[in-house]
């Protein structure tokens, strides 16, 4: 076989298996760019995982630089194994979006405390760090939905150049037990990673980072693939029927 020949064949394989894969492509930014003329304070569906059961929205709230996300999920572990993992700081690399490092800072009461994590940017932009304070309301009798509130404090601790400091990631989650291992987890929140970055990379983010954190955590506590630590918790938490 000459050489033209087999370059012409090579180059006919390759459209035939990467064309599919670029029409797809396109096609997400088409439905992205419909998206920026439709976005304002109301939510936006933008992803809806049957096969995983997760949901994304996205909105564009008045006077905030990028978009506000929300996501939902049916979780099948226990209220308690939850709880664990949101408390387990360093685990944080296992699961939570592109994480190179987790350290509990300081602890303020039994259900709250400071994290530092320092996240992974995308190539050619630099990396981010942030200081957040993750207050947990446990369960009561009377209120049987247990919520995760995390803020950032952006002067907690000086910054670590050439990390850019994060302005914000924020969040409210709410959790509650629907059956036997079996969880209901909705979040809302706000990221700002600070400086300067670019629309794609910043799109992308918003789009992307709440549905990976969830198929994380539900890969972590559904498969029980990474050991959870079975410390003693500091407060009760109640599970179905319970």
């Amino acid at each position: 076989m000459s050489s033209a020949v087999f370059l012409s064949r090579l180059m006919l394989m390759l459209a035939v298996t990467f064309s599919p894969l670029m029409a797809v492509a396109a096609g997400e930014e088409d439905d992205i760019d419909a998206l920026r003329d439709k976005l304002g304070n109301e939510w936006v569906l933008v992803k809806n995982d049957r096969r995983r059961e997760i949901k994304t929205w996205i909105k564009q709230e008045t006077g905030k630089r990028f978009r506000s996300f929300k996501v939902e999920s049916t979780i099948h572990a226990s209220m308690t194994d939850f709880v664990r993992a949101i408390m387990d700081v360093e685990s944080y690399s296992r699961w939570y979006w592109e994480v190179r490092e987790a350290r509990f800072l300081r602890r303020l009461s039994p259900a709250a405390f400071y994290v530092y994590i320092h996240h992974r940017a995308p190539h050619g932009i630099p990396d981010r760090d942030v200081t957040n304070l993750i207050v947990i309301t446990p369960q009561t009798t009377e209120q049987s939905t247990l919520k995760v509130e995390v803020r950032t404090i952006t002067d907690l601790i000086p910054p670590k150049p050439p990390l850019v400091r994060m302005v914000a990631e924020d969040m409210i989650a709410r959790v509650t037990a629907v059956g036997p291992r079996k969880i209901h987890y909705v979040a809302e929140g706000y990221v700002d990673p600070g400086g300067v970055v670019p629309a794609w990379a910043s799109n992308s983010l918003q789009r992307i980072a709440p549905y990976q954190v969830v198929v994380g955590l539900k890969r972590m506590l559904e498969s029980q693939e990474v050991r959870i630590s079975d410390s003693p918790l500091p407060f009760p938490v109640r599970e179905f029927g319970e």
